[in-house]
């Protein structure tokens, strides 16, 4: 029994693209699992709620993209998730690297670690961050520059 080399061709395209759709639907499946996970979101809020590194990001908009799967940075298990989000504003981007633990009494994770490092090499602690000077404080600062 013979078979055409134009067959074959067709079975070969047909194969590729049957794996390729397969492969491209569990990636997004993947990423879509990562984004709604319990320490990737508290991760994000968290990175939402420090002024100072939206402001650096120059966010919002606040874009967050794909973790990059092959990264050996991220690493999660039952117990423990380290991941490194790449994270972009209008003025500038980074990774914000993240670790968590599950509380087995709550089953639910707590953040452990939060910080973002800027393209330009800036690192803001998410956990413990730096604050913002007020009006009140630049006033301050003026002020005892006058009677020095």
């Amino acid at each position: 029994m013979r078979i055409s080399t134009k067959k074959l061709q067709e079975l070969a395209i047909f194969t590729t693209v049957v794996t390729g759709a397969g492969v491209g639907t569990m990636y997004y499946l993947m990423q879509k699992k990562f984004a709604a996970s319990e320490y990737h979101q508290l991760a994000v809020q968290k990175l939402e709620a420090c002024s100072v590194a939206m402001e650096s990001l120059g966010a919002p908009p606040l874009r967050v993209y794909n973790l990059h799967l092959s990264d050996r940075q991220n690493y999660i298990d039952q117990h423990w998730a380290q991941i490194k989000i790449p994270v972009k504003g209008s003025k500038t981007g980074g990774y914000l690297y993240t670790s968590s633990r599950r509380d087995p009494a709550e089953n639910r994770w707590c953040l452990k670690q939060a910080t973002l490092k800027l393209r330009e090499g800036q690192v803001i602690d998410l956990l413990d961050p730096p604050q913002t000077p007020t009006a009140t404080d630049d006033q301050e600062v003026l002020d005892a520059g006058q009677w020095e």
